[in-house]
């Protein structure tokens, strides 16, 4: 008997919205093309058409449908929040001096650093052409504070990430800064758009908001128990970049004074030995941190399907939901 293959909710969602996302595939295209510097659509190609799930220009168009929008705005949105989210992946590159990103090279490791900063400033550039072009000033007023907010996530991360003063107060901060940022604006702009009711594109602003906190602490904890094949990092890689994500701040939050200069040595000062990785897996288990992140991921998921309630009972809406169970079944 053949086997049957399930797709993934995120899968349905491009199905279903197939072509839109060739509308707003084919405006990124030409959106990214330069006259002048053809630098400019080579990195932006190579990071483009890596194969990521395009997930948040989706979200804008699933929220645009769900509210019953007719026009084409939905697309050029799309397409804007798909550029900001490019250009932050080229600067986060350059900012963590990483090499690979999706199972391959990085711009700035094929280019150089300069290239990634400039064309990064070129596509948030072309983001704000875009969003101009809908006319509406809320969506303007939105997508640019997003924007800032994902730079101020950024430096926020920057300053914290080696700081054992960081709490989880500090840390979800920055993961509304850096992540859930632009998950809430994608859903609430596809909202104002189709001209929802106010009580609709709150519930849009808070489903992105706790889906974007859903996803991160997903992603921070998978760092620590995920399969490299799936997740495209070693475990540990956090660790080793002297990352406080939400399971060692649990852990120095209970932390002996023993275990504290542990933490201080490898997080803070960077001193690290062979082993220590594994004697801070051990310290996380000591306190169930592990278990106690994916509480928190799990509690914010359910944030995000309850806001869900507000809006139209729909196709799209359970899609909406069933992409949320997605992000957490990962840490199952």
């Amino acid at each position: 008997m053949d086997q049957v293959v399930m797709q993934k909710p995120h899968e349905m969602l491009a199905e279903t919205l197939s072509a839109e996302m060739a509308a707003v595939n084919t405006l990124i295209q030409t959106r990214m093309a330069s006259k002048h510097a053809p630098r400019i659509p080579e990195v932006t190609a190579h990071l483009v058409n890596a194969g990521g799930k395009r997930l948040r220009p989706m979200l804008t168009l699933a929220a645009a449908k769900l509210c019953g929008y007719q026009g084409e705005d939905d697309v050029k949105l799309a397409a804007t929040v798909e550029f900001i989210h490019t250009a932050t992946l080229l600067h986060d590159d350059v900012v963590d001096e990483s090499g690979q990103r999706r199972g391959r090279p990085t711009a700035n490791l094929l280019w150089d650093n300069k290239s990634s900063v400039l064309v990064g400033d070129y596509l948030f550039s072309r983001s704000f052409q875009l969003m101009v072009e809908t006319g509406s000033l809320r969506v303007l007023d939105i997508l640019a504070n997003a924007s800032a907010t994902i730079a101020e996530g950024e430096v926020l991360q920057m300053t914290a990430a080696s700081d054992l003063n960081t709490d989880e107060s500090i840390y979800l901060q920055v993961v509304r800064g850096k992540t859930a940022a632009l998950f809430s604006a994608a859903t609430q702009v596809g909202g104002v758009i189709a001209n929802a009711d106010e009580a609709q594109v709150q519930a849009l602003w808070d489903y992105g908001d706790a889906l974007g906190i859903a996803f991160q602490i997903a992603d921070d904890l998978l760092d620590y128990q995920g399969d490299a094949k799936t997740t495209g990092k070693n475990v540990g890689d956090d660790f080793r970049e002297r990352k406080l994500t939400l399971p060692v701040i649990k852990a120095v939050a209970q932390a002996s004074d023993d275990e504290r200069a542990f933490w201080t040595r490898t997080i803070e000062k960077g001193r690290q030995e062979d082993g220590d990785l594994e004697h801070a897996m051990a310290l996380m288990a000591k306190y169930q941190t592990l278990e106690a992140t994916r509480a928190d991921a799990m509690a914010w998921a359910a944030k995000a399907k309850a806001a869900l309630d507000a809006l139209p009972d729909a196709p799209i809406r359970t899609m909406l939901n069933d992409l949320t169970d997605y992000v957490v079944s990962r840490l199952a």
